[in-house]
């Protein structure tokens, strides 16, 4: 055997070892991503069928007493202008609150604005815009997440928009 080919014959494990490295990073990255967008829950309300987030306030109510409003205002909701989100959290200590906003009927990209906690730590605001869809008529679906320290609690609205 030559001295060539015995220094090829070693540095093949060394490719192998690195390639196996690099996929079980992958993995563990794509895991933590996949937590990070859709984060495990201990509860999820049951959609009010009844409210109209064109008009006003919606909320919600889970098993173990916490309530969760969602206001989108201005109204009607408007599609590519600024929107105020308000969320009104009781019955359990918040440590953050997002608003998931999700297309129904077509992927609309990732909108999940954190809102900030203002006045006695019930109340969060933030700010979000909607994107124009390209068909007339989009549903979606606002997700109130209330990250607390027993788990994340997760509160949908439902609303549809007009392209004008």
């Amino acid at each position: 055997m030559t001295q060539e080919s015995t220094a090829q014959g070693n540095t093949t494990p060394y490719w192998v070892i690195a390639g196996v490295l690099v996929l079980a990073i992958l993995a563990v990255a794509g895991w933590k991503l996949k937590q990070f967008l859709s984060p495990p829950s201990v509860a999820t309300a049951v959609i009010e069928p009844d409210c109209n987030l064109h008009e006003g306030r919606c909320n919600a109510s889970f098993a173990d007493g916490t309530q969760v409003s969602l206001t989108i205002s201005p109204h009607p909701i408007p599609l590519l202008k600024p929107l105020t989100l308000e969320s009104n959290v009781e019955g359990v200590d918040a440590s953050k609150v997002e608003v998931d906003i999700v297309g129904i009927n077509m992927n609309m990209g990732y909108i999940r604005p954190q809102l900030q906690n203002g006045e006695g730590g019930t109340n969060f605001t933030g700010e979000s815009i909607l994107p124009v869809c390209i068909l007339n008529e989009m549903e979606w679906e606002a997700r109130v997440m209330v990250h607390a320290p027993d788990g994340l609690r997760i509160a949908p609205f439902r609303f549809k928009t007009q392209k004008q």
